[in-house]
């Protein structure tokens, strides 16, 4: 009998452990959701063609999305948009600024509008916005078009949960010396391809809204939106970072200033092709994506995927992400003296001078590690005699390859040449593409690394491939 209660009482404690964990968990950040505001903003700018709302990567959603609002591209709404985003730029997260900036009827909440929407809405751009919102809304008879859609939204929420599940929102306060005082929340974006944005918003009582708006890039054999672990957790690992890390920077910008600077004239290109464009948005990025390695690291992920995401914030220009990290060690190792990375953020300057000096060699070492495109067989760079008829193209590079995929873009439809397919050679050191030509005719391409990597993802450098047929 003793023994059965004792099994009983420990059923009750461990169903009530289980509840205070989740209670606590979605005190912090909800579970995730598909919210009609993002929704319908990211269908807005859509239709005023930003180019960064306009991925078609989730068809089955895209269609339906097209088809029902076809019809409203010469709105008065869309008009509008079109005016004020080539006036002050309006785009990326400025529209997911708004979108959470907006109640549920799609009226702005002023109250707190001027303090955390972005600065690229003027009050009047933003007040005027809303007012037309509502009228498009009513127009389109959106609330006819989420309805439809429901039962999808519910099915992307559900596929999305074990992402949310799998983060160890402990980590955070217990790295950076801070508890949250803010609340998280996870909206994932239909239409949104491959952007995400970190966004926030002050509710009425006065704590941060955290909003990590995810994208949908990944699909299945059937064309529904899939979440893969190793793609989306580190997103979501990114975003939530930038709540505890952008304001550090802004408490104490002059020490950073001259380092910064430094870095931002080297890397500028690469990071105005992710739309940074400032100094000071640049190291919040390294500095959160150097935070994402080292939750990796704590958690003990495996070396291939520590190196991949390194690797990855390499090639997009984040030279010094290696000794960054590095950094964030020697902070974690010295806690008794420096209890918040707040307490760091002068040690983390004089770190900074010093990349600054070094970016040059940083940058020279991580292209010697990028695979190289060594000879073409088949035609020559820039040759103007290619005969038509040669049905393959072989490229050998410096290094073997991981021996995956192809990447390659166009200038243009019509000088892309028709590929057919691909192999790799046995040491995967070249590739092979079979493709067809058409006489007298100019082909551009771009050879790209999103496929063309070392096993460790290592990219090479985009090459352009010009050459004409006889």
């Amino acid at each position: 009998m003793f023994e059965k209660i004792s099994k009983y009482v420990l059923i009750v404690l461990f169903n009530l452990s289980l509840m205070f964990t989740y209670g606590q968990r979605t005190q912090i950040m909800d579970r995730p959701k598909v919210d009609e505001r993002i929704e319908i903003l990211s269908i807005v700018f859509r239709l005023a063609g930003n180019q960064e709302y306009n991925s078609d990567v989730f068809k089955r959603y895209i269609d339906r999305v097209n088809e029902h609002y076809g019809p409203f591209k010469e709105h008065e709404l869309i008009t509008f948009v079109k005016k004020v985003k080539n006036e002050n730029g309006i785009g990326y997260d400025a529209v997911m600024s708004m979108a959470i900036h907006l109640d549920d009827k799609f009226n702005l909440k002023q109250k707190n509008s001027e303090e955390t929407l972005d600065k690229r809405w003027s009050k009047d751009n933003a007040v005027q916005f809303a007012t037309l919102l509502q009228k498009f809304y009513r127009d389109s008879n959106s609330k006819r078009f989420f309805q439809k859609n429901q039962a999808l939204y519910n099915e992307v929420q559900k596929r999305f949960l074990p992402i949310y599940e799998h983060i160890d929102l402990g980590w955070y306060p217990k790295f950076y010396g801070k508890e949250p005082s803010e609340k998280f929340l996870i909206v994932n974006g239909l239409g949104n391809g491959g952007g995400n944005y970190g966004v926030s918003i002050k509710n009425p009582r006065g704590y941060k809204e955290v909003y990590a708006i995810m994208g949908t890039w990944s699909m299945d054999s059937l064309g529904m939106a899939e979440f893969p672990l190793q793609s989306y957790f580190p997103t979501l690992l990114h975003e939530f970072n930038h709540s505890f890390v952008n304001y550090l920077l802004e408490k104490d910008t002059i020490i950073f200033r001259d380092s910064g600077e430094k870095l931002y004239s080297v890397v500028k290109e690469k990071m105005n092709r992710q739309a940074y464009g400032s100094w000071q948005t640049t190291l919040n990025e390294a500095l959160v994506r150097a935070a994402v390695i080292k939750y990796q690291k704590d958690h003990n992920f495996s070396s291939e995927e520590i190196s991949r995401e390194t690797n990855e914030q390499l090639d997009r220009g984040f030279l010094w992400i290696e000794k960054l990290v590095d950094e964030l060690d020697n902070f974690d190792r010295q806690r008794d003296r420096y209890p918040t990375l707040e307490n760091y953020m002068p040690v983390l300057a004089k770190a900074y001078q010093s990349y600054a000096a070094d970016i040059f060699s940083l940058d020279a070492a991580f292209d010697e590690k990028r695979p190289k495109i060594i000879s073409f067989e088949g035609i020559e760079d820039g040759q103007n005699t290619v005969n038509s008829t040669i049905g393959q193209l072989k490229i050998n590079f410096d290094k073997p390859l991981l021996g995956q995929g192809r990447s390659f873009r166009g200038i243009s439809k019509e000088s892309f040449p028709m590929i057919k397919g691909h192999r790799y050679s046995p040491d995967k050191k070249s590739v092979i593409i079979d493709w067809d030509l058409e006489p007298n005719k100019t082909y551009e391409i771009f050879i790209t690394g999103n496929a063309f990597r070392t096993a460790d993802g290592i990219p090479m450098k985009d090459h352009y491939l010009k050459f004409s047929t006889k």
